[in-house]
């Protein structure tokens, strides 16, 4: 039997993988028998470590919404402006090193089982709520006007969420340069 160490490092090769998969040729059209093939194992032995393909899409949404929750918890309390920029060059720097999970996270949450998006919906409401609280901070601390706290989170969700639809690494903008306009929108606006 493998130590568990190992057994943890190819569990997160076949997530890893099998989210890129999902990225490139869709999750439908991914086969158990693919996954294995791409990290060099036999479909039986993919087995061992995934009861299938649904346990592999859970795990990948799971960990990308623990990178999220992880970063802004050990972030210390900054102000709203940085605190904001930091939450945005977050979920747009994921598009440069977990790019398939982004896609798998935004797209195929329904094919999830009702208690895996149970659990999944659960750290995404925690999420959005250390958001929240960055910006009700800046409210009581003066730095931003009085406004919808939840409403300003989903705001800056949506401006960053589906960036993925388009970004491309190679592109003109990094996504940490992505992530200061679309913080320089939100904060000055189009407005001259």
């Amino acid at each position: 039997m493998a130590p568990p160490v190992k057994a943890d490092e190819k569990r997160r090769e076949l997530v890893g993988r099998a989210a890129d998969l999902f990225d490139r040729a869709g999750y439908h059209t991914t086969g158990v028998s693919e996954l294995a093939q791409a990290v060099g194992i036999r479909k039986p032995t993919l087995y061992h470590y995934f009861s299938g393909k649904d346990e592999i899409l859970f795990s990948i949404h799971e960990e990308f919404i623990d990178l999220l929750i992880e970063r802004q918890e050990a972030r210390p309390m900054l102000g709203a402006q940085d605190g904001l920029r930091e939450v945005m060059a977050d979920v747009l720097g994921l598009m440069d090193t977990h790019r398939g999970h982004v896609r798998v996270f935004f797209e195929h949450h329904r094919e999830l089982s009702a208690a895996d998006r149970e659990t999944i919906r659960v750290k995404r409401d925690r999420y959005q709520s250390l958001v929240e609280d960055v910006i009700a901070h800046g409210i009581r601390d003066g730095e931003l006007r009085d406004v919808d706290p939840r409403l300003a989170t989903l705001a800056v969700f949506g401006m960053c969420n589906w960036a993925y639809q388009w970004y491309r690494a190679d592109g003109p903008l990094s996504s940490r340069e992505l992530a200061e306009v679309f913080f320089d929108l939100l904060f000055n606006g189009l407005r001259r």
